[in-house]
């Protein structure tokens, strides 16, 4: 577990654990959101691969998006994400992953990476009604506003739709649910008593 010695009360060395958070859902949830806000509350480090995937690729996107191209380099994105992440949770400070984690099998990874680790984590499942999330996905391509990456089209939403797999009931226990159906993202909540691994 990556932790930090702190003087504490009277200068009393105490030890404060730095948490890996890590977002999941589908497309359009407001993982993005979510992760930023939960970022500034609890002063972690908010690690966004879609962020890093377009300023370190947009510009050798040109035409349309070819689906091996991107995945290739979002793996890349991914694996720099993942060393720069656990060099700050060994620094001390908590980090919040936003990498997608569309598929059980990329949780499962992620968790058995942290696990090994020895890392503390806490999960956090964002999602909403598909017609609210189709809905944010054609705003926020209209808008282009402060979580904007790049365009989703239909086709892609879609696809990504099918790619996605929702949580087993056990992906779940001891962790932070946002799951909202008006149209709003949830801010970020607490975790419940005991659910850091």
């Amino acid at each position: 577990m990556a932790t930090v010695s702190l003087l504490g009360f009277r200068g009393v060395p105490s030890i404060m654990p730095a948490t890996l958070n890590l977002i999941f859902g589908p497309c359009g949830a407001g993982k993005t959101t979510y992760a930023h806000a939960l970022a500034r509350r609890e002063g972690a480090v908010a690690f966004v691969l879609d962020e890093w995937g377009v300023r370190l690729f947009g510009p050798d996107v040109d035409g349309p998006l070819d689906f091996g191209w991107m995945l290739e380099r979002l793996a890349r994105c991914n694996a720099l994400i993942w060393s720069t992440a656990t060099a700050v949770l060994g620094a001390g400070t908590s980090v919040v992953l936003d990498l997608g984690l569309m598929r059980r099998a990329d949780r499962e990874r992620i968790r058995k990476l942290a696990e090994e680790a020895g890392l503390s984590m806490q999960w956090h499942f964002v999602d909403a009604p598909q017609d609210v999330r189709r809905a944010r996905v054609v705003g926020r391509n209209e808008t282009k506003g402060e979580t904007f990456v790049r365009e989703v089209s239909p086709e892609m939403f879609a696809m990504l739709e099918a790619v996605y797999e929702a949580p087993a009931p056990a992906e779940l226990e001891g962790a932070v649910l946002n799951v909202t159906d008006d149209g709003g993202i949830a801010a970020p909540r607490e975790a419940p008593a005991g659910a850091l691994r």
